[in-house]
């Protein structure tokens, strides 16, 4: 009986998800969760705009809702884990209504990368953007705003989950509005459908709203065929894995770890590749200053093109 006992519980956790598929299960709910605040606070007419350090840097009421929702939801699900969100809120704010405890079972289906498996809590980094695109979702250009959840393990961006709120929102009556895109290294990404930028055109994606002369001079010196202008860093890299744009350029500081974390997972996921302008791969251990100083260059292909036009002057100005 009590081998049989010892058998059976074995075997079950065994069988049970790798904390790692947790998270992401959990980060998928919550970040569905997030969008229906995100949506919430829009229709309710009072965005409650706060300028945190000028008119290019805008908190609304949906960053602080979302945020306080992620990081309580997650950290009662994952007590040890480390959660770092681009908002400096008060825990104590959070009321239950604001809590999500679901997940998504087709996540927990996937087999856990074994380089993955044995992860502990106090191993993982969380890194949160309750609300990329901020200034765009107060001017109303809702396909722009995305929240980000990103997931790290020694200092690597290994898993994240990208919401996009307003997905859709222009196809009328009857559609499906918002979706959620996840990603783990060594399973891939899913929640859209991979396309690559057409062969032979160099379409570069860029900042909408903290453009400057160095970054303009840095996408001038790779002769682009086609530059689009949007918000947040994660609808940059969306335009990457969806064929709509070849390279992300932004030769400036200004851009967070939280930014990045969960797209970068995404992207690398799928083959692609973000660094800084040198080159530098980003670290996401909870230590590390949360600026990314030197700027930020993607590609889903043909990274070394891009690398290798960046001019030396534009390197020279960004201090990694």
């Amino acid at each position: 009986m009590y081998k049989f006992a010892f058998c059976f519980f074995s075997a079950l956790r065994m069988a049970s998800p790798a904390l790692l598929m947790r998270v992401v299960a959990s980060a998928y709910s919550v970040a569905e969760k997030a969008a229906t605040i995100v949506r919430n606070v829009m229709a309710a007419g009072d965005l409650g705009i706060v300028e945190k350090t000028g008119a290019n840097d805008l908190q609304t009421k949906a960053d602080r809702l979302v945020q306080m929702s992620i990081c309580a939801s997650l950290a009662r699900k994952f007590p040890k884990v480390t959660i770092i969100g681009e908002e400096e809120l008060s825990a104590d704010e959070v009321t239950e209504e604001l809590i999500e405890d679901g997940h998504c079972e087709e996540i927990l289906k996937k087999t856990c990368p074994a380089q993955y498996a044995g992860i502990k809590e106090e191993e993982l980094v969380i890194w949160v953007d309750p609300l990329d695109g901020t200034k765009e979702y107060t001017e109303g250009l809702l396909d722009h705003v995305t929240v980000l959840i990103g997931i790290a393990y020694g200092g690597k961006a290994i898993a994240g989950v990208i919401n996009q709120p307003y997905y859709n929102y222009e196809a009328g009556a009857g559609a499906v509005l918002g979706r959620t895109i996840w990603g783990v290294l060594g399973i891939g990404a899913f929640g859209f459908q991979l396309t690559e930028a057409p062969a032979g055109k160099h379409i570069v994606v860029t900042t909408r709203s903290h453009s400057s002369a160095l970054v303009n001079d840095c996408i001038s010196a790779l002769n682009p065929d086609t530059v689009i202008r949007v918000g947040g860093a994660g609808n940059k890299i969306i335009q990457l894995i969806e064929g709509k744009a070849s390279a992300y350029v932004f030769a400036s500081p200004g851009c967070k770890k939280w930014d990045t974390c969960a797209p970068e997972a995404i992207l690398h996921a799928v083959g692609g590749k973000i660094t800084d302008i040198h080159g530098n791969s980003f670290q996401y251990n909870k230590e590390v200053k949360h600026m990314n100083s030197a700027g930020v260059l993607a590609t889903l292909r043909n990274y070394d093109y891009y690398a290798s036009r960046i001019p030396n002057s534009v390197k020279q100005s960004l201090v990694p």
